[in-house]
């Protein structure tokens, strides 16, 4: 029997483990809610019985003195946008372009001077995850289980598989192989240059999951990724078999609904450290080599994070971005004036930190204490990826088809300073040593790729 799978929007805020106390006050909805979190469904539940948000984004200050401001350079909008669904659709800049998809199918290829439309590819394919590029190639996953690669050079198709569950993370070009997270915890590994399928693994999901996946991430040994279940593994890519498989987060709680504890953040590796975060759980550091988690701290997160030698940066459950040492996890600063924004995590720009809303606003933040130091408009519609740096200039993508390039002009220095963060309590969990594989069988026949001769299950398309 198929796993049933939540959309993040269908659990309400005070679900939310850093406000565990008002727990309580759900009792009563989930008696209503529990059909709806098991059909996995994707509508949000502001309020019940027609109340207003218990949680309302924070208004914006719109006296701040501007510091620092995310000037736009251009915006050029593609397709029809992602019509209010929680999708893993970024730009991607490589040879000299910019990279974006739509929901609707189509795939374009922008000029990063002033956003014009160098090619563009309607692939009629309900699009839900990447680009991400090497070389001449692009890959692109979908809701129907697609995985696409077109050539970078005029969007021409190379080659077309297909997946047995949808995706919703960003298909990653790792060495030779194109490796794919789908939303049943999943793993791929296709062939970059043929799209012949060499591995799949599959790992065991709760019943009750976020509908998402994180993406995976190269590790010098092969690839990590994080799965339900608050855990993270590692995989050789010669199989796609796991190196080890760490618990980050155990599931924990009376209800299904308080045990989710999913990994789909993506993870942030820095040397031979990897970086997490779980909802409902914990911020944890990981060694790569071995599987041993280093530090953990209570921190509730599932937008992503950011991070540079000085200091991890993250926007937890209720929207506050969070900056926490890497050494043992403990908090630096946090800014609470972007709470309940639909907030996506931060990326780094020069001095800045940057994060958009569910307003269409992009803010720029002091690195160095969390200043709120400025902000500006680029559409009225969401913003729900992270934003993507090269270069200097910051590319964001807005759920109704808007991409946008922007650069930070103004100094990080003075502003507001965001409060010095309480501290992160250590999450005192049970040794939870990673689980090592290092002699696993290799998959079962039915999990093994189709011969090569075989008909593709799939139309080929023009």
């Amino acid at each position: 029997m198929r796993q049933s799978r939540v959309h993040r929007d269908s659990i309400p805020q005070q679900a939310r483990r850093p406000g565990r106390g008002r727990a309580l006050a759900l009792a009563a909805a989930m008696a209503l809610t529990t059909a709806t979190l098991l059909l996995g469904g994707c509508g949000s539940l502001p309020g019940l019985g027609g109340e207003r948000d218990p949680t309302p984004p924070t208004r914006l200050d719109k006296k701040l003195v501007q510091r620092a401001t995310p000037r736009v350079l251009w915006t050029t909008r593609i397709g029809k946008g992602t019509d209010g669904r929680e999708l893993r659709l970024q730009p991607a800049v490589a040879n000299g372009r910019v990279f974006a998809a739509d929901p609707s199918g189509v795939v374009a290829a922008l000029s990063p001077a002033d956003g014009r439309v160098v090619w563009e590819r309607k692939t009629r394919l309900p699009l839900s995850g990447g680009p991400d590029v090497q070389g001449d190639t692009l890959v692109v996953g979908s809701t129907d289980g697609d995985l696409l690669a077109l050539s970078t050079r005029d969007g021409a198709q190379k080659w077309h598989a297909r997946l047995d569950s949808e995706v919703v993370s960003i298909p990653r070009i790792i060495r030779d192989l194109v490796l794919v997270h789908t939303v049943d915890d999943t793993v791929y590994g296709f062939d970059l240059a043929s799209g012949e399928e060499r591995w799949r693994y599959n790992f065991p999901a709760p019943v009750l999951t976020l509908h998402g996946a994180s993406s995976p991430v190269a590790t010098p040994d092969g690839a990590i990724v994080g799965v339900s279940g608050g855990r993270l593994a590692e995989l050789e890519l010669e199989r796609g078999l796991p190196l080890w498989e760490a618990v980050i987060t155990p599931p924990r709680g009376r209800s299904e609904l308080d045990r989710i504890a999913d990994l789909d953040a993506d993870p942030v590796v820095e040397g031979n450290t990897a970086y997490v975060a779980t909802y409902n759980g914990d911020l944890a550091a990981v060694d790569v080599t071995t599987g041993d988690v280093l530090w953990r701290r209570e921190l509730s997160a599932q937008a992503g994070l950011a991070a540079d030698r000085d200091a991890l940066y993250i926007t937890d459950s209720d929207d506050n971005i969070w900056a926490a040492n890497p050494a043992d996890g403990a908090g630096l600063w946090r800014q609470e004036k972007l709470r309940y924004r639909k907030v996506t995590a931060p990326a780094l720009v020069g001095d800045f930190l940057v994060v958009a809303d569910l307003d269409g606003y992009v803010h720029l933040l002091s690195r160095r204490d969390g200043a709120l130091l400025g902000f500006t408009r680029v559409t009225k519609a969401q913003i729900g990826h992270q934003p993507v740096v090269s270069g200097g200039v910051v590319y964001v993508y807005a759920n109704n088809g808007v991409v946008a390039a922007l650069r930070p002009t103004g100094s990080a220095a003075g502003g507001a300073a965001a409060q010095r963060a309480p501290q992160l309590g250590a999450d005192q969990l049970p040794d939870l040593s990673p689980v090592v594989n290092p002699g696993l069988p290799p998959p079962a026949p039915s999990s093994e790729a189709p011969p090569a001769d075989a008909e593709p299950p799939y139309p080929t398309s023009p």
